[in-house]
């Protein structure tokens, strides 16, 4: 039976260098925070908050939620990316890779400002398909997490986290490789999509390859951990 082998370091997580780089992060805290205070102060009282698979708005809310929702989202997604890998089991491996770690933090931040300047855009004046932008975002983000993925190593924190990988380092690294180039294809998939396709047969294409992504990579692991453990027995 497979036995999960876990070293510490007495280094800290966060040296100067990461502290350093860390601030960048705090610079996008910022920016959210200086656009949500403009955005409440020129938004009209009931905004658009929802949009439906047509890119159409379909729901209206008080302006706060407009203003605020996302970048309290991001505030505590940056708190929680900042803390958490550093009580991770796996820490030490976290910083074997905290580059391509910091790269993915880059990458959802500038995804989350993306999707908060879009929603409030059509509050002043500019009009564009929401599905469209979204998707392409969502498809962008997807290619940068594939990238990413193969670079993880096991952790708690981040990753393709089943039973079987997180018991191996072998299983962990397969499943990665082959997850980071489906999360790739997926990407393209969707782009190539949008250019032929209704939004609203991308937004379903996205959930079934969502869907079978997700069963496909747990079965994997599981097949890959099966075969390495009781081909000894």
């Amino acid at each position: 039976m497979a036995q999960l082998k876990i070293r510490h370091s007495k280094e800290k997580f966060y040296d100067k260098k990461k502290l350093l780089m860390e601030l960048v992060m705090l610079i996008f805290i910022l920016i959210m925070i200086a656009i949500s205070i403009y955005a409440y102060a020129t938004l009209p009282n009931v905004v658009p908050v929802h949009w439906n698979a047509s890119g159409q708005a379909d729901n209206y809310g008080n302006k706060w939620i407009a203003a605020f929702l996302i970048p309290i989202i991001y505030i505590i997604f940056s708190i929680l990316a900042f803390i958490l890998p550093a009580m991770d089991v796996f820490k030490d491996n976290i910083k074997k890779f905290y580059n391509y770690y910091y790269l993915m933090k880059i990458v959802f931040s500038v995804f989350f400002i993306t999707l908060y300047i879009a929603t409030l855009m059509p509050n002043y004046g500019y009009v564009f398909n929401m599905s469209y932008l979204i998707m392409i975002a969502i498809a962008i983000l997807f290619f940068a997490i594939g990238y990413i993925l193969r670079h993880v190593k096991r952790n708690f924190f981040i990753g393709i986290r089943t039973p079987w990988t997180l018991a191996d380092d072998e299983v962990w690294d397969d499943t990665h490789r082959i997850g980071g180039v489906m999360f790739m294809a997926v990407s393209v998939i969707l782009l190539i999509g949008l250019v032929f396709l209704k939004i609203e047969y991308i937004l379903y294409i996205f959930i079934g390859l969502l869907l079978l992504m997700v069963i496909f990579l747990m079965l994997y692991s599981y097949f890959l951990y099966r075969k390495k453990y009781h081909s000894r027995k």
